[in-house]
């Protein structure tokens, strides 16, 4: 008999304050149940990494502001976020689920581990770049993205331009072989990945969620997620 897909969620932790705190917004889960799927927050043990990635069929990195490897860097740039306990669960739920090709998203700190995951490269300050750098980190500020055709983003969404509230100050700057860009800011930053030798496997820089109530085209990538789930569901 068939059931919804059950979508594990890490939790994200209030890093900016003392760790003692596990916390996500409600939005995150609302998209994914509103997309048709049974949503899951996962706390930090590394001993319920195999189970989750055995019984669970999507997994849904979320945005946060952890420290990460130097080596997801670029030369002579380190993260400036705090350590947390995060990191390594995170990375091997990502990884497992990777592993055994079931559906990943990753949102703002989720697109970037699964950038670095496939051989990326980030900065810590985007505004570093250039002195023509949009703001980046201001969370009720919208601004365009253009969409690329003919990527996967591009089929789901079903249009070239799509208005995104981006909230960060890192960004994916440099891509590897196995790594495509498939949405820009007007400045050029990266909005958005895709890991093509995997079924579905989409990064966004932006925060979906947020319009997870809303007539949004985002909510299709939700949707879509939450579908290709679905095909692996008992």
């Amino acid at each position: 008999m068939s059931h919804k897909p059950r979508i594990a969620i890490i939790m994200d932790e209030n890093t900016s304050d003392d760790g003692t705190r596990y916390e996500v917004k409600k939005t995150y889960f609302v998209a994914i149940h509103r997309a048709g799927g049974l949503p899951f927050g996962i706390p930090y043990f590394s001993d319920l990494v195999e189970t989750v990635i055995d019984e669970f069929d999507g997994f849904v990195s979320v945005g946060g502001r952890i420290n990460f490897p130097t080596e997801w860097y670029v030369d002579g740039d380190r993260s400036r976020f705090p350590l947390s306990d995060r990191l390594d669960v995170d990375r091997a739920l990502m990884s497992g689920f990777l592993a055994r090709d079931k559906p990943v998203l990753g949102i703002c700190n989720g697109m970037q581990m699964l950038a670095c995951l496939n051989g990326c490269r980030m900065v810590s300050d985007v505004r570093s770049l250039r002195p023509d750098i949009l703001q980046h980190d201001e969370r009720e500020v919208l601004h365009p993205a253009t969409i690329k055709a003919g990527t996967a983003l591009s089929r789901i969404v079903g249009v070239s331009e799509i208005n995104v509230n981006t909230h960060h100050r890192e960004a994916v700057v440099d891509l590897s072989k196995h790594v495509v860009a498939s949405a820009f800011a007007p400045d050029g930053t990266i909005e958005a990945i895709e890991v093509p030798a995997h079924r579905f496997a989409i990064g966004l820089q932006w925060h979906p969620e947020a319009f997870a109530t809303t007539d949004n085209p985002g909510n299709r990538i939700f949707s879509a997620f939450v579908q290709e789930a679905g095909r692996g569901a008992a």
